[in-house]
């Protein structure tokens, strides 16, 4: 299979399957329940709607502040408007065809800042490294606040407190195990996840290396507060999910941003794994499927509308480059 094939291929599955999903919801639905959840999105307030979208907004803006503490120990200072409109492109991007946006980001900031691409290209790799670290922390976070209702998930699946700690203590010594027999490996497929590996360490570990670390780190739990806040605000216009907890919303938030990358966006997979996430606290499927379908309208429509127009708006306001 020729690469040009492959490449389509990894572009076209997950839109495939992303429209599958969004028909399989929809056929899994009774009329009566579309009509009710086409209701309450048409009922959401467009005040709370508005608030999660602008904190999305900022969200974008303190990455991009946060890409130059990468990007200045290495010689460069960026506009911080080019950061943003090539953020912006980026995720615009990546709804159409996965993981290009990275690429694009690496790209636009060599023809309109002059880094080179595979500098460029590194500090956005650190950046997915800090992101994964940060949702691990939240995954963490949620755990540990929801430990009551996650073991009696477990346990209505038939996995006892014993099988958990057995699962999670298999799974640590696997994990272990893995990274010990590649870092030993020699083969092709060894030496490049070798490579990742060190590449994350790398990535880290340059952080502390900063001059504005704690800046980057500031920036870093504001991002990611944000993420949360602008998930946390869309409760309010749904009212089946309005007396929610902070550790409630966090689960179904995990649930979701798992979603976003198995599909363009999280198209289709979004909304059904936020409902299946809100049903552990007993958020009717209606009401769940709303509040799925209104943060991921919401946000992409946020996304579509600023990435075209920093598409426009950057090569305009860098004629002169």
């Amino acid at each position: 299979m020729g690469v040009s094939m492959k490449k389509f291929l990894k572009t076209i599955i997950p839109i495939a399957i992303g429209l599958f999903l969004v028909w399989y919801s929809y056929n899994a639905t009774t009329a009566e329940d579309r009509t009710q959840i086409i209701t309450n999105i048409s009922n959401a307030s467009p005040f709370w709607v508005l608030l999660s979208v602008g904190i999305g907004i900022l969200s974008h803006i303190s990455r991009a502040v946060r890409w130059n503490f990468m990007l200045n120990p290495l010689g460069y200072r960026p506009k911080l408007s080019n950061n943003i409109f090539i953020i912006l492109m980026a995720y615009f991007a990546n709804l159409g065809i996965p993981r290009s946006g990275e690429f694009l980001r690496a790209t636009a900031l060599t023809t309109y800042e002059g880094v080179p691409f595979e500098k460029g290209f590194g500090t956005i790799v650190t950046e997915r490294v800090i992101d994964l670290i940060m949702l691990l922390l939240v995954i963490a976070l949620a755990l540990f606040l929801q430990t009551d209702i996650i073991l009696d998930f477990l346990s209505e699946k038939g996995v006892s407190l014993l099988g958990s700690a057995v699962i999670l203590g298999i799974g640590i010594v696997g994990l272990i195990t893995f990274v010990f027999l590649i870092r030993r490996s020699n083969s092709g497929f060894g030496l490049k996840l070798k490579n990742f590996l060190n590449g994350m360490l790398d990535g880290v570990s340059s952080i502390l290396k900063m001059k504005k670390k704690w800046h980057f780190i500031f920036h870093t739990f504001f991002i990611w507060g944000c993420y949360i806040a602008m998930f946390w605000v869309i409760k309010y216009t749904v009212a089946a999910t309005i007396d929610l907890s902070f550790s409630q919303l966090l689960v179904a938030f995990i649930a979701g941003a798992f979603a976003m990358s198995t599909t363009n966006g999280g198209i289709g997979a979004y909304p059904i794994a936020v409902t299946a996430a809100l049903s552990l606290f007993a958020v009717p499927e209606v009401s769940g499927k709303a509040f799925g379908w209104i943060m991921w309208i919401s946000q992409t429509l946020m996304v579509v509308l600023f990435g075209a127009i920093s598409f426009i708006l950057l090569p305009l306001l860098n004629r002169n480059r």
